[in-house]
């Protein structure tokens, strides 16, 4: 591997003695204390760490939860529907506008006819549950699109090395990287190992890697496979359903025990014998007496009902953590929210979100939009687009309060501190569209002889006016108006 070649600098010596400075860390000393805390720490690799049976046990058991876990799986369909939305649309920003609108079109048709937008969704949840998603770009002739590329999802069960004959080549289980650390091809199975032909399971094909998008997030420098992003919050699904049981199971328990026979017989001392776990049958106004030495007394029914609702709060607030989502989005309440509160936490979700959609971009997208151009160019004839620079455009976030959201892009607007371009994408709009619409609505608008306020629907607020001004006016003016029509 070629190394930048740093120019050598000499030693400078120092004219008085060296003094060797010894630091202490308190997080690095090992205590009584910290001992059992510490234990599974290691220094291990990304790879390593990361081998093929510890993410098999993390994908199996993420799997689990979010399949059994109403709130895992809220959790995950959440994140997948804010990151894709309804899916990417593309714009062109080419030379030739007739080429732009026309790629525009036909990738939009073609993204519809192959289902993009929902297999980017179930990406982002494989991502979620798996560690990594992985697709195929293969030719697909049976979808009716002209371009016949198609996006082939697989699980990473699929992806692996059944054998060790690649080890000499850097293979990290499926994936075959160069000396700078890029992949060279994939060894993609034939079979799913999970499914019924167990006999293929050893079969695989050597997939180059211009045919395959691998998405993940990269924790560590060096790492190749990607682990669940709900990983640090599996432990926390666990608890947060055993502490749910065991509310209910405490509630059942006194509930099944309606009266507790108990004797005040000391110890030797004589009492009536009765059978253990006898049922006694009681009707309304029916005098019971009891046995000698024995007395009735009613069960509590006792759990922790008042710490139920703080104790799964606290936990939802950690487990959505990992995932930058605050608590009103992951247990889908606001109810202990305000305005201010709630739009405050929803920053850092946001932040993240265009984050993830930056990352998609680069990594699955513009990969799979190559890909298409390639074959659109002979297909459509668009003429030659070397570098085809475009854009993505993604679903806006409505806004809380859509009237201050109007107010102030009203006076971005008039101050010159942004564009209509910024402001038709903060909704996932294209501005050029959106203004060649407007043209045409405006023109139709003049050929009827519409004005603009004429066109406009009223606000509730005009409407209510209209109306208390109506009622205002006097009963003969309505007659008039009436006879007049």
């Amino acid at each position: 591997m070629g190394l930048w070649p740093w120019t050598k600098r000499k030693k400078v010596k120092a004219a008085g003695q060296l003094l060797l400075v010894r630091a202490k860390f308190d997080a690095a000393q090992t205590t009584p204390d910290n001992r059992k805390h510490w234990a599974n720490a290691d220094h291990l690799s990304a790879d390593a760490a990361a081998s093929p049976e510890v993410r098999r046990t993390l994908r199996n058991r993420a799997r689990y939860e979010v399949a059994n876990n109403a709130y895992a799986r809220g959790i995950v369909l959440t994140l997948a529907n804010d990151v894709i939305g309804t899916g990417p649309r593309l714009q062109m920003l080419a030379d030739s506008a007739e080429d732009n609108r026309t790629i525009e079109a036909e990738f939009a048709r073609w993204a519809k006819s192959v289902g993009l937008a929902e297999k980017l969704r179930t990406m982002r949840q494989a991502r979620a549950q798996d560690g990594e998603a992985f697709a195929l770009l293969v030719s697909n002739a049976s979808h009716g699109s002209a371009v016949k590329l198609d996006v082939r999802l697989i699980e990473a069960d699929q992806v692996t090395t059944p054998n060790l004959s690649f080890a000499k080549d850097n293979a990290v289980d499926g994936v075959v990287l160069d000396e700078f650390g890029n992949p060279v091809e994939y060894h993609v199975l034939k079979q799913h190992p999970g499914g019924e032909a167990a006999s293929a399971g050893t079969q695989y094909d050597r997939v180059p890697a211009a045919s395959v998008i691998h998405w993940f997030r990269a924790d560590r420098p060096g790492q190749s496979r990607g682990l669940p992003d709900i990983l640090p919050a599996l432990p926390l699904f666990a608890q947060l359903r055993r502490y749910t049981l065991a509310v209910i199971a405490a509630a059942e328990s006194a509930a099944n025990i309606a009266v507790l026979m108990k004797t005040n017989a000391p110890a030797g001392g004589e009492a009536a014998e009765v059978e253990p776990m006898t049922e006694m049958e009681f009707a309304p106004n029916m005098a019971v007496f009891t046995p000698e030495g024995w007395e009735p007394s009613q069960v509590k029914a006792e759990q922790p009902a008042t710490t139920y609702d703080m104790f799964k709060r606290e936990i939802l607030n950690e487990i959505a953590r990992c995932l930058n989502m605050p608590y009103n989005i992951a247990a889908c309440n606001s109810s202990g929210y305000n305005y201010s509160s709630g739009r405050l936490d929803h920053h850092t979700y946001y932040k993240s979100i265009r984050v993830e959609q930056a990352h998609i971009e680069a990594a699955v997208l513009d990969r799979i939009f190559s890909a298409w151009l390639a074959e659109a160019v002979k297909v459509f004839g668009a003429g030659d687009i070397a570098d085809a620079p475009h854009q993505w455009f993604w679903d806006g976030h409505e806004h809380v309060d859509p009237q201050k959201e109007a107010a102030a892009q009203s006076q971005r607007l008039a101050s010159h501190t942004t564009t209509l371009a910024t402001e038709y994408a903060r909704q996932g709009k294209d501005w050029e569209t959106e203004l060649r619409q407007r043209a045409k609505e405006a023109a139709l608008m003049k050929e009827l002889g519409l004005s603009a306020a004429q066109a406009a629907p009223q606000s509730s607020d005009e409407t209510d006016t209209g109306e208390s001004d109506t009622d205002d006016a006097e009963p003969e003016d309505k007659e008039d108006s009436r006879a007049a029509a």
